[in-house]
């Protein structure tokens, strides 16, 4: 199963990129291979301590094109958002993003794995998967640029 685990510093704070991160909806404008978003609902946690998500992201790729659900719990008051896999093309699939504020930036923390259902996807995934990985990273890391200006 493909694992990717990045820590990075970066010039803004904690709460900009926590709210980066959170705004599924914005992620066709600049995460690669994104071509639409839903976001089905948002309710909150028993516990007081964020909201959960219901969202649906398209990819594509060349050929491959695939929709799948997510359940994205967000807790800003600990900087932390977790999605896990509802439907799709996965077997299995777990995300997490921590935001720490650090000096004059905030420490990011994202971690990702996932398995296809289907092992001719799986093989191709394996290929690309830590390049196509950094990529997501850096775009995310670029639309902070874009939106919060270089520090």
């Amino acid at each position: 199963m493909p694992h990717h685990s990045e820590t990075k510093l970066l010039p803004y704070s904690a709460d900009q990129m926590y709210a980066l991160v959170a705004d599924v909806a914005r992620y066709p404008e600049f995460i690669p291979w994104t071509t639409a978003a839903r976001v089905r609902s948002v309710s909150p946690l028993t516990d007081g301590s964020g909201e959960e998500m219901l969202a649906d992201l398209v990819v594509g790729f060349r050929m491959f094109r695939e929709r799948f659900g997510s359940k994205v719990t967000l807790r800003p008051g600990i900087r932390r958002i977790d999605t896990e896999y509802i439907d799709g093309p996965f077997k299995h699939m777990m995300s997490s993003w921590q935001f720490a504020d650090a000096g004059e930036g905030c420490e990011v923390r994202f971690e990702v794995d996932f398995e296809f259902k289907n092992r001719l996807l799986q093989g191709a995934a394996g290929m690309f998967f830590h390049e196509a990985m950094t990529r997501i990273v850096r775009a995310f890391e670029a639309r902070a640029a874009e939106l919060y200006g270089g520090r």
